[in-house]
């Protein structure tokens, strides 16, 4: 019954797809994010329905829509140089067979990045595609959410939709992407269209919000407490009453410690102690040995080169003997450890010239949300001013990326390359705004300047 619900939602977006092509990427994001095709059972599981729905994205656009406004941007070179690396590099990578399973679904992440901002010509396009990325997630954090409340967490025991713990079902990856997109939840509030502000909108938000919150509290992810406070931090910028603020999350998040399960407090204390915790320690060593292995190969081993690591670290055992606790250091060997670091991530697989790239990337996002923020901040005509905001928006979600990131190897994450692309489409579009201004402007001070002309000749 399952499969023929989603088959049947799939259908119907195809179809109306002919109409509005634009509606077959909407699609493809849904897909890829939510991935339907894992939930189901039997029929839907057997059909390539990821395959159907990116076709459908590329040819409904190539065929049907319109490509005015479209252009290509730096980030999008850059983009087209990772992929072109990338693939350079699983040709020539230490574990072939390992590389090549990881380039079949990274080359398509980049290709929609690549892609995406040609199809972003309209407000109504930029405000369509970050709504269905913004509840194609929802959608997997409200059920987790669910499920934490009714006391189904814990580290690598909260289930999700699939039994599967990669892709943005990866607890520290749901927890990132789930923190990063409350700004742009909070856009909406504001500034939506497609749901204009409005009481119910308001609500939804805060229990979205709060559900995006629980998150790293049911998996206990590490890396979602460092999100939420660099989500903290970023607020402070756009907060008026920066003290109250800081109160106030500091009551909020004293009265939250009674309800937090003493699992999640055992979890939270490795971030002070890190030598304690085997999955902490091993990151150190993972990340020298990265170093090393560069050192030797500039360029990298390709998808998956960490599978060639081997190192030895030294771990604390405590023992108990009635109320004798003592401490033993005991080396530890370890290997095929995974680099845990989208940092260390692109430097062991692409080496420096991936490394380059793919942090060129990300800071020239963040400069250009910079500056659209501040050219466009004092705009309050009603078809402009929700530009700076959802600049704001996306440029404080960038930088929760790249915190999380900082610790899991996410480098290709496809809600965060949709992101990207979202990002290079706004862009453009306050690029568009400003040339056809400056046309118009240029065109009037030449009518000036030859009705002027033509006033001195009669005056003659």
């Amino acid at each position: 019954m399952l499969d023929l619900v989603f088959l049947a939602f799939i259908g119907f977006i195809l179809v109306l797809g002919l109409k509005r092509p634009f509606l077959w990427v909407l699609l493809y994001v849904y897909i890829d994010i939510l991935a339907p095709q894992r939930i189901g059972y039997s029929l839907i599981a057997s059909l390539p329905v990821s395959l159907i729905a990116f076709a459908a994205a590329f040819g409904g656009w190539i065929a049907l829509d319109r490509k005015e406004g479209g252009r290509f941007t730096l980030r999008q070179g850059l983009l087209a140089l990772l992929l072109v690396y990338c693939f350079w590099t699983t040709g020539n990578a230490a574990f072939p067979l390992d590389a090549a399973t990881k380039w079949d679904w990274v080359w398509k992440a980049l290709l929609f990045a690549i892609f995406l901002p040609f199809t972003l010509t309209t407000r109504a396009r930029i405000e369509g595609l970050a709504l269905v990325l913004l509840l194609s997630v929802a959608t997997i954090v409200i059920g987790t959410g669910m499920k934490t409340i009714l006391g189904g967490g814990g580290y690598q025991n909260l289930k999700f939709f699939v039994n599967d713990n990669s892709g943005i079902y990866e607890s520290s990856t749901l927890a990132t992407v789930a923190i990063g997109l409350i700004p742009m939840l909070w856009w909406f509030v504001k500034h939506g269209t497609i749901f204009r502000p409005h009481w119910m909108v308001t609500v939804f938000a805060v229990a979205l919000t709060f559900a995006c919150l629980l998150v790293p509290i049911g998996t206990e992810a590490r890396t979602g407490l460092l999100c939420i406070a660099a989500l903290g931090g970023l607020m402070l910028r756009y907060t008026k009453r920066r003290f109250l603020f800081i109160a106030g999350a500091g009551v909020l998040g004293l009265a939250a410690l009674p309800f937090l399960p003493q699992s999640y407090y055992e979890r939270m204390a490795t971030l002070a102690q890190p030598s304690g915790d085997e999955s902490a320690s091993t990151r150190v060593a993972v990340w020298e040995w990265t170093l090393d292995y560069v050192a030797e190969k500039p360029f990298g081993g390709g998808f998956d080169s960490y599978r060639g690591n081997r190192f030895t670290y030294v771990m604390p055992v405590k023992q108990t003997d009635g109320n004798t606790t003592s401490v033993t250091y005991q080396p530890v060997v370890d290997e095929g450890r995974a680099f845990h670091s989208s940092f260390f991530e692109m430097l062991g697989e692409q080496g420096w010239p991936g490394l380059f790239i793919w942090v060129t990337l990300h800071a020239v996002g963040l400069w250009q949300m910079e500056r659209i923020q501040r050219r466009w901040r004092a705009n309050q005509d009603e078809a402009e001013r929700w530009i700076s905001p959802f600049a704001a928006a996306l440029q404080m979600s960038a930088l929760i990326y790249l915190v999380g990131a900082t610790f899991q190897g996410i480098a290709y994450q496809p809600v965060m390359l949709m992101l990207v692309g979202l990002q290079i489409g706004l862009n453009t579009y306050c690029l568009r705004i400003d040339s056809a201004r400056g046309l118009l402007e240029r065109s009037v001070s030449r009518k000036a300047a030859v009705a002027d002309k033509m006033r001195g000749a009669v005056a003659a």
